[in-house]
């Protein structure tokens, strides 16, 4: 069968519709370049107004009757001069033609790679944030992503840094393990290998996703502004913590803000756990601690993992002892628990007597291990008394008594600690790569960022408390004994120790470590 030709007006439209066109964006160019000049003034008009409304709104609410006034008095100034009007409106057309000479404003918007990020992220979204019940859906297959993403933001690379989520009001975002199946879509889709900070407004149904800057790693030990009691942990992110500290790094000074840990007979959390991989920092973090409370107070040292790390310590002024076995760990621990005991004593019989607690009972006294599941496993091969059940008094009684006892053990032996030093350890520091599980068992929380598989050694997460869960990077505190310390890291930690003790300094001692009996089972 032979195909009957097309219509004339079918043939031929095409043509036409494309002459239209042409015509068309001729006149539309004719026109602009018409009426370019009163586009320029309208636009430098508008801008003028939005300089003058935002002026209106900037200015406090007591000075804008004086202001009003004085607009008032020039207008009717200008008004009574001879040619006033026409002068005036002569300088308010210079004026808009000279705010208006530029070109509009860029259409604003992502290109089409952040587009099409933008869009998967929303199409990713919508199996959390929709259901078959909802009659106008925000989140739908093929839907409009600009209004679920009012606000974003992206880096050189077109990767997301900042984004802002709306989201139904039936999403359940009071629950943690939803918000946690959210919080991995995004980390996922939005690019690995950095850190996201959360925040739920769950009043205004919006969650706000802010890519998270590397906490610096090159501060190095050394004296910190900090009060008696105050000791830093390590530092942070500025956006939970409002106080800074100076801090000086080569010929450098900048405020970072810390991480300070308060102790003493008004701390709601006398005692610290350190929990972190091997290699994660935290003998890094224990002889820190251990440099800042030499400042005020005496410290005693046990050694679980006998790899010498504290031998900077021995002999120096304040430093009751360094145990690396298992006889001396227990003499160490047992002449703790009696030490707190005769400060108990001691300050109670002088509040009796209507007197100020003695001086040797004020003194802060620092009991630090490291590892001190390794002499429990020491102690059941010998036969002879764990170590840990020395702790529960100083656990227990030791903010009175101004003792305060920080334990590190790394996560594969955190199930062998004692009960006591879970129950009062409520000042917590994860280090090192862990699991949202791992974080969540010690910190008590989730933090709301999410853990990375690598970090550089000292860095983790805090928590003091029921407080908020910080990022943490613990200053670089090396062995100063160790051949792969740095220099100018060994020449900062060597000048924080104390002096050598020698036998010509009699100064009163506490009791000696040998005049305690160790009761061993026989």
């Amino acid at each position: 069968m032979a195909r009957r030709p097309l219509p004339r007006i079918l043939s031929t439209g095409n043509a036409q519709i494309a002459r239209s066109r042409e015509l068309a964006r001729t006149a539309a160019d004719s026109a602009t370049d018409v009426l370019h000049p009163l586009i320029t003034i309208t636009r430098g008009l508008r801008r003028l107004a939005s300089a003058g409304r935002s002026k209106w709104a900037d200015t406090p609410k007591d000075r804008r009757g004086p202001l009003l006034f004085l607009v008032a008095s020039v207008v009717l100034v200008v008004a009574l001069l001879p040619y006033g009007p026409l002068l005036a409106v002569i300088t308010l057309m210079t004026a808009a033609a000279w705010q208006g000479r530029g070109k509009s404003a860029e259409p604003e918007g992502p290109d089409e790679s952040r587009t099409q990020r933008l869009q998967s992220l929303y199409e990713a979204l919508v199996p959390y944030f929709s259901t078959a019940e909802d009659p106008a859906p925000l989140y739908a297959h093929g839907g409009e992503w600009e209004k679920a993403f009012p606000a974003y933001e992206f880096d050189g690379s077109s990767r997301v840094t900042h984004l802002v989520i709306r989201y139904p009001a039936y999403f359940p975002d009071g629950e943690a393990k939803a918000r946690a199946r959210v919080e991995l879509l995004l980390t996922a889709k939005s690019g690995r290998g950095r850190e996201y900070h959360f925040t739920w407004d769950e009043e205004g149904n919006e969650l706000t996703v802010t890519v998270l800057a590397p906490l610096p790693t090159d501060i190095a030990a050394q004296r910190f502004v900090t009060a008696p009691g105050e000791t830093v942990l390590g530092f942070t992110d500025p956006t939970q913590v409002h106080r800074t500290l100076p801090l000086t790094h080569g010929a450098e000074r900048r405020d970072v803000p810390p991480v300070v840990w308060r102790t003493g007979v008004r701390s709601t959390e006398p005692h610290l756990l350190i929990v972190g991989q091997p290699g994660s920092g935290t003998s890094t973090l224990l002889r820190s601690v251990a440099l800042q409370a030499l400042q005020y107070g005496d410290v005693l040292v046990v050694d679980g993992g006998g790899t010498g790390e504290y031998a900077c310590l021995t002999g120096r002024d304040g430093v009751l002892a360094v145990e690396v076995g298992l006889a001396g760990a227990l003499a160490s621990l047992e002449w703790a628990a009696h030490e707190t005991e005769r400060r108990l004593i001691a300050a109670n019989r002088a509040r009796q007597a209507g007197h100020p607690a003695p001086d040797d009972t004020k003194r802060p006294l620092w009991v630090l291990l490291d590892r001190p599941t390794a002499f429990t496993h020491l102690a059941d091969a010998d036969g002879r008394r764990d170590p840990q059940p020395l702790l529960q008094v100083p656990l227990r009684h030791g903010r009175a008594a101004h003792v305060t006892v920080v334990v590190a053990e790394q996560f594969d032996g955190l199930d062998t600690l004692s009960d006591a030093v879970r129950q009062h350890t409520r000042a917590r520091v994860a280090l090192g790569p862990a699991t949202a599980a791992q974080l969540e068992s010690l910190l008590g929380t989730r933090p709301h960022t999410t853990p990375i598989a690598h970090v550089p050694p000292g860095r983790g997460y805090a928590r003091l408390g029921t407080g908020p869960v910080h990022r943490l990077q613990v200053p670089a505190t090396p062995d100063p004994y160790d051949d792969a310390t740095t220099d100018s890291q060994r020449q900062a930690v060597l000048e924080l120790l104390p002096p050598l003790t020698t036998p010509a300094d009699e100064e009163p001692e506490p009791v000696p470590m040998e005049a305690v009996a160790v009761a061993e089972p026989s």
